[in-house]
């Protein structure tokens, strides 16, 4: 009878204690899975931010390229503007002094 009882007891001790860890794992567990949850939905988010920015430093670049081609092609007519400007003053200069000429044979003329 000693026996039985202390079997018994023995038996309703290993599993309450089997059943308080049972549950203390399972709120570890939820626990855990719930900080996992946490963490992937983190990671979606800060996913789609890099793209949002990785698409908009792809379109500032485009950017840049299209105005460093405008910028380019500007400097290449800047450079034509001040050749034509250099002709247009030889030539002004060119012609004044035809005209300082033509004025001093008028001058000797008279």
């Amino acid at each position: 009878m000693f026996w039985e009882w202390s079997l018994l007891t023995i038996l309703s001790i290993l599993c309450v204690y089997l059943f308080v860890k049972m549950y203390y794992f399972k709120s570890i567990t939820s626990k855990e899975q719930r900080g996992n949850d946490l963490m992937k939905l983190t990671l979606q988010e800060a996913e789609i931010l890099i793209r949002k920015y990785q698409i908009q430093l792809q379109r500032a670049l485009g950017n840049v390229d299209i105005l460093s081609e405008e910028l380019t092609k500007l400097r290449n007519e800047l450079k034509v503007l001040k050749q034509r400007n250099t002709k247009h003053r030889q030539e002004t200069d060119r012609l004044n002094g035809k005209i300082k000429a033509l004025e001093n044979r008028i001058d000797a003329l008279l």
